[in-house]
């Protein structure tokens, strides 16, 4: 591929193992898996760990995870899966979960990772905007409700399981590169969630640029899979890029500090990726701060801004540098920076990735800006999504001439090395997860108390950002309803992430002269206190 940023200002400060351009093969996202039979067919592929007790589950060798991959793949061939199909798949941190995106794409379908602790009208709404064709979870959830709701079939584990030992299906369905393989959504640029369309080649291509400037060394890898694999971030690093590499993944259903400390150290882990507030509540336990992380090669965090103290802090722990700060996003499979390794700048999110190129934009011109001023970030590469499903004005917004805009703003010093300074949308970032303020009013709308309600994100130690809402109650209502009953009503109908972590009741809110609510005002208020 020819390199698209010949003469770039990072370019000084590239890696010295790294080639500004790389090979893609032109394959789909199965083969990420399959290309290790040769050579590791025996390595131990997926080791399950119980995040309370760090029991050991499930093992599986990258060949019998191949063969239940192609047995699931029949099965679901078997239940009217064809190219194109799409597959719900609403499951924790499993081998099941790896083996349902890799059966998938075997099957030719289209994975559309849901949130398994998410409420069922979120997820019915989520798999309902796909068009899913069935859904995979476990039996009494709330992804079987909503599939009752949606009138499609459902998949409990049982019957995913007894998929594996079906034999593979020959010949496997046709993929084009070009095909989409994951539909993962986003709040996109503005709004409600939206489906990022990522291909086959989109996932390789992002894949390969991932451990390559990683320096992944193949099958002598332990990676920590901890963070959410039905994320992009957790789909790419804790699940893509270290399969690909041939390497061995703990995983684990959710995060423990005391539980991956300890895993870090009796497993010899090489890479432990995830978010910002990982690392904090790794260095504020007692157990997090005596782990033995000393077989760390690298750390990677993004999807909120690490705080340079944070990372100071963690490198100091262990003794030496392995906490590095990358960016991406849903919209991009999702790295696109990320920062060298040893060369890393902290409270910058590092240059452009192989391939990759990146500009910053005016905010009202469009026009590029010199080093040191600050715009929008936009972004082109092998890694950008083909659009948002269904949404062809939405794209159109986001993918402009070939870059996509990414809604951030940016800044990049003289050196190359980016760092993003502001929002331009209004999405809120907790802990790395992503919230909409839109959908958090319409929860507090749905109370009968509630007259106007404004979301927004605060600055939150911990969580990088935390939500909160301004309400103003109905005069009837008022000195009879309080912050308790919104919060426990908003509680009972969104994910525990997406409920308020502070809830203020006003008279009145700020409105322009059209009458339109002030989220700017409100923010800007919060973050000035």
């Amino acid at each position: 591929m020819a390199d698209p940023a010949p003469a770039r200002p990072w370019h000084r400060f590239w890696p010295a193992h790294l080639p500004r351009s790389l090979d893609y093969p032109s394959a789909p996202a199965w083969w990420l898996l399959e290309r290790n039979l040769p050579r590791f067919a025996g390595r131990l592929a997926v080791l399950e760990l119980d995040p309370a007790t760090l029991e050991e589950g499930r093992r599986l060798t990258y060949d019998e995870l191949w063969r239940a991959a192609r047995g699931v793949a029949t099965g679901l061939a078997r239940l009217g899966v064809t190219a194109g199909t799409r597959i719900g798949l609403c499951l924790p941190n499993s081998a099941d979960l790896i083996i349902g995106y890799y059966a998938t794409w075997c099957a030719g379908g289209v994975v559309v990772p849901a949130n398994p602790a998410g409420r069922e009208s979120e997820i019915a709404e989520h798999l309902g905007d796909a068009g899913v064709a069935l859904v995979v979870g476990a039996s009494g959830s709330a992804a079987r409700q909503a599939a009752s709701r949606l009138s499609v079939p459902f998949v409990d584990l049982a019957a995913f399981r007894a998929m594996e030992a079906l034999p593979p299906a020959t010949p496997r369905p046709p993929v084009s590169p070009s095909d989409v393989a994951v539909l993962l959504y986003t709040g996109g640029t503005t709004g409600l969630p939206k489906g990022a369309m990522l291909t086959h080649k989109n996932l390789v291509a992002n894949t390969v640029q991932f451990a390559e400037w990683y320096a992944f060394e193949p099958g002598d890898e332990v990676a920590v899979s901890v963070i959410p694999l039905y994320h992009s971030g957790g789909m790419s690093g804790a699940m893509n890029v270290p399969l690909f590499a041939g390497a061995t993944l703990l995983v684990m259903r959710r995060f423990s500090p005391a539980a991956v400390a300890r895993a870090v150290g009796r497993y010899r882990a090489t890479r432990l990726f995830g978010v910002p507030t990982m690392f904090i509540a790794l260095l504020n336990d007692a157990a997090g701060r005596k782990g033995d992380y000393s077989s760390l090669r690298a750390c990677r965090t993004n999807a909120a801004a690490l705080p340079p103290s944070v990372k100071a802090a963690f490198d100091a722990l262990v003794g030496r540098e392995v906490l590095i700060e990358g960016y991406g996003l849903t919209e991009t499979s999702p790295l696109t920076h990320a920062n060298p390794i040893g060369r890393a700048k902290p409270g910058s999110i590092g240059m452009p990735l192989p391939d990759t190129d990146a500009r910053i934009v005016d905010l009202e011109t469009g026009a590029d800006v010199p080093p040191g001023a600050s715009g929008e970030l936009l972004i082109r590469g092998p890694q950008v999504m083909r659009g948002y499903w269904k949404r062809p004005e939405e794209t159109a917004r986001a993918l402009r001439e070939g870059w996509f805009a990414t809604g951030d703003v940016a800044v990049m010093d003289a050196d190359g090395y980016f760092a993003i300074v502001d929002r331009k949308k209004d999405m809120i970032n907790t802990a790395g997860f992503k919230v909409w303020p839109r959908e958090v009013e319409e929860a507090l709308y749905g109370h009968e108390a509630v007259e106007l309600a404004v979301v927004v994100g605060v600055p939150d130690d911990y969580r990088g950002e935390a939500v909160k809402a301004f309400v103003v109650l109905k005069e009837r209502h008022r000195g009879r309803v309080g912050e308790r009953e919104l919060e426990e009503f908003c509680r009972a109908r969104l994910s525990g992430y997406k409920v308020p972590r502070g809830i203020e009741l006003r008279t009145e809110l700020p409105v322009s002269g059209a009458g339109k609510l002030l989220r700017r005002a409100l923010r800007e208020e919060s973050r000035a206190t």
